[in-house]
């Protein structure tokens, strides 16, 4: 495909980019709205609950009502872009659920509900868009995997899953949509603190309470993060680790598999001596 004339190229550089954040009420969706605005990007907002007190209404951001399982929704968000803009430069695909649970213990519509969420909401985020980029010849989307998409503990299968799947279908997608000249990147936070945690679902108590702690005592925050994620994508990155808790642990399986796998291993056992 060629790519775009001069003159458009130029045009796209000198204005402000135009992202879609999806999750973009709360948590990390929330912090890359007020970091992209912060840069003089525009920005719509696209979750399935409104702003809180907490995380918005950001100013010079435009919320648009998101349930990323929605054809319909992503259909309409598709025509507000279009209505908007014309054109979109950055998709985040930010939207997910905290989710988990030992292999007996957590049911199959457990592992459903997750999976629709974190997985089929960034493959329908990708479908709706990547006509669009493919047609301006440009764009980046930028999805939102997990550490646990690397690096996989026990009582975490179907979250672990879910993200393993979005890192693959994230590299899948650079690849194929390279030549058009749309980027995309992963990104892989170990735990920082958010608000997902709320609304994690599941049967597995004991699992939920090791998250849970996790995720409350993180020094890191959703700014930190956003902040880190918009760093790799200045330097190109394709896969982001953006916190010294996931390069550090995803470096040590890459290192070590066998000290990995002993680590991992105790780390079952002490899960399930919580029974």
């Amino acid at each position: 495909m060629d790519a775009p004339p001069v003159e458009v190229r130029a045009e796209r550089a000198s204005r402000p980019r135009r992202a879609l954040v999806t999750g973009g009420a709360s948590g990390l969706g929330a912090a890359l709205c007020r970091a992209l605005v912060a840069r003089g990007d525009e920005v719509i907002s696209a979750d399935v609950n409104p702003p809180s007190a907490e995380f918005g209404p950001i100013d010079g951001v435009e919320y648009l009502t998101l349930d990323v399982r929605s054809d319909a929704d992503w259909a309409a968000a598709h025509e507000r872009v279009l209505a908007k803009w014309g054109s979109l430069d950055l998709l985040f695909n930010t939207a997910g659920v905290a989710g988990g649970g030992r292999l007996d213990v957590a049911g199959l519509d457990e592992w459903q509900w997750i999976t629709e969420i974190n997985l089929f909401g960034v493959v329908r985020g990708t479908r709706t868009f990547v006509g669009l980029m493919k047609a301006q010849g440009s764009g980046t989307i930028v999805n939102t995997a997990s550490l646990a998409g690397l690096v996989h503990p026990a009582g975490m299968a179907s979250y672990n899953a879910t993200k393993a799947a979005v890192v693959a279908f994230s590299e899948t997608a650079a690849h194929e949509l390279a030549e058009y000249g749309i980027a995309v990147s992963v990104v892989c936070p170990s735990y920082f603190r958010t608000p997902l945690i709320d609304t994690m679902q599941g049967t597995d108590v004991a699992v939920g309470t090791v998250i849970g702690a996790l995720v409350a005592n993180s020094p890191v925050s959703a700014d930190d993060i956003a902040a880190a994620v918009l760093a790799g994508l200045d330097n190109g990155d394709e896969v982001i680790l953006p916190d010294e808790a996931a390069r550090a642990a995803y470096g040590f399986k890459v290192a070590d598999r066998d000290g990995y796998n002993a680590v991992m291993r105790k780390q079952a056992a002490r899960l399930n001596a919580m029974e």
